[in-house]
């Protein structure tokens, strides 16, 4: 699997891609069909960041999240819970049509 971590408007120091890449990587516990997961890293007007994560799962179309913030660092976190939330309800969903 890969994690690529990219910034637009902002510089990406080491600290920022490490941790990025550490929150991504707990997103494979939730769901084992990932095939490529992305962070982009945005500094919008006045002074806030947005962070956007798009996971490509096999045979479904690619999950798209966005957090906004003051913080990088916690829009990072906002947007991994939300993607975390997101993988863990469509593998209970596809459990449940299983049955």
């Amino acid at each position: 699997m890969r994690i690529e971590v990219t910034g637009k408007h902002v510089e990406l120091t080491d600290a920022i891609v490490e941790y990025a890449r550490a929150k991504c990587e707990k997103l494979t516990r939730f769901y084992d069909g990932l095939m490529e997961i992305e962070c982009v890293l945005d500094k919008a007007a006045h002074n806030e960041f947005t962070a956007e994560i798009v996971c490509d799962v096999v045979k479904h179309e690619n999950f798209v999240v966005n957090a906004r913030g003051p913080d990088v660092y916690a829009c990072i976190d906002q947007a991994e819970d939300r993607m975390a939330r997101r993988l863990r309800d469509f593998k209970e969903k596809l459990r449940d049509n299983r049955r």
